[in-house]
């Protein structure tokens, strides 16, 4: 029995970073001797098995050789294996693209095989924003998703990568590289809406929408829940909102829809709670000063029962350079300090109605202060 170690982790070897995840390789061996041998090996996959043994994974070859093995994996820079000896085998291509920082498919095949390679692609791109994608790789990438092969995939694989391309250093790489390759359909259509909308200037958004939207998510980086607001918050943006920073009718409409991509690829609730908030706050929140107290009173409550408070006024300053994070918190702590009389309890809706206008009377006199 021959174990590598193989893909990411010689890679950060190399590369001189530090190793996170443990991947190997196991060759001239059965499955059923290495179960044999590892008895606490928990099989996981189904198309391709893999064991897990203390948070490290062990595959089995999919090719007949070596050679054919490293050609098989997504990148060139990844397609590495590392024996016990130190001998190192990789794609032909490997050391160079390394070096010069490039991001090419170890063979086109092996994105047909697994088709998930093209959003892990995407992330790759956003945990190395110095590495630069092939020619070859928006092609491969491009084939994939116009022969249907993304449509096939578990949706709970997609939700997976994206969850970690949002932790990544340049998360607006993740959809500045599947929106130039075609890849967002059929996944993320909604954000597909959004990059054939009208590029016509105005006041608030770029001429690129999507460019706009991952510069947003590349200035949240650090904040997981964050980025994935910024990535919603433009979801059915219509030219002119700008100038009606108050809620409408189309602000709940997309918060439909930023729940529906969430519910799509299988991210937590508070995920899609986030991103629904995002789209129906976020144009309000940018003018906050110039909000009626009641619309602030609505706004405050609801971002703070979410518990995105802080973080939709980063989208804020992120988006406008406009810094409301002090205003906002002495102004919920106002309204958080107004109770109802014994009177007003218990009366259904109409109690929540005397409270909010109560709150909102507070919120007024304070601001004439």
């Amino acid at each position: 029995m021959d174990i590598y170690l193989a893909g990411g982790a010689v890679r950060d070897l190399i590369l001189g970073h530090s190793i996170t995840d443990r991947d190997y390789l196991v060759t001239n061996t059965s499955r059923e001797e290495f179960v044999k041998r590892f008895p606490n090996a928990q099989q996981v996959g189904r198309t391709f098995p893999i064991f897990l043994i203390n948070k490290m994974e062990f595959s089995f070859p999919r090719g007949n050789s070596l050679d054919e093995e490293v050609k098989s994996r997504d990148l060139t820079v990844n397609a590495l294996l590392l024996n016990s000896q130190g001998d190192l085998i990789c794609h032909p291509r490997s050391l160079e693209d390394l070096k010069n920082k490039v991001l090419r498919p170890a063979s086109k095949q092996s994105f047909i095989d697994d088709p998930l390679r093209v959003f892990r692609a995407a992330r790759f791109w956003a945990k190395f924003p110095d590495f630069t994608p092939h020619a070859s790789l928006l092609e491969t990438m491009h084939s994939v998703s116009q022969n249907g092969h993304l449509d096939i995939l578990p949706a709970d694989r997609i939700g997976q990568e994206t969850i970690k391309a949002l932790n990544t250093i340049k998360p607006g790489n993740y959809i500045r590289l599947l929106t130039q390759t075609g890849c967002l359909s059929p996944w993320f259509d909604a954000l597909n809406c959004i990059s054939q909308s009208s590029t016509e200037s105005t006041d608030f958004l770029s001429n690129n929408i999507v460019e706009h939207t991952a510069q947003l998510m590349d200035k949240l980086s650090g904040n997981a829940k964050a980025v994935w607001m910024g990535l919603c918050h433009g979801i059915g943006k219509r030219h002119g909102d700008s100038k009606t920073p108050f809620l409408h009718t189309h602000d709940i409409n997309r918060e439909a829809v930023a729940k529906e991509l969430a519910s799509r690829i299988r991210l937590s609730n508070a995920l899609s709670i986030a991103g629904a908030k995002a789209t129906r706050w976020h144009m309000a929140a940018s003018h906050y000063d110039r909000l009626p107290a009641d619309t602030r009173v609505d706004l405050l409550i609801d971002l703070h029962l979410a518990g995105i408070l802080d973080e939709s006024f980063d989208l804020v300053a992120a988006d406008n350079n406009i810094f409301f994070h002090k205003r906002a918190h002495t102004d919920l702590e106002t309204i958080l300090t107004v109770n109802l009389k014994s009177r007003d309890r218990n009366l259904g809706p109409k109690s929540g109605e005397i409270l909010r206008a109560m709150r909102a009377k507070k919120l007024a006199v304070q601001t004439k202060k």
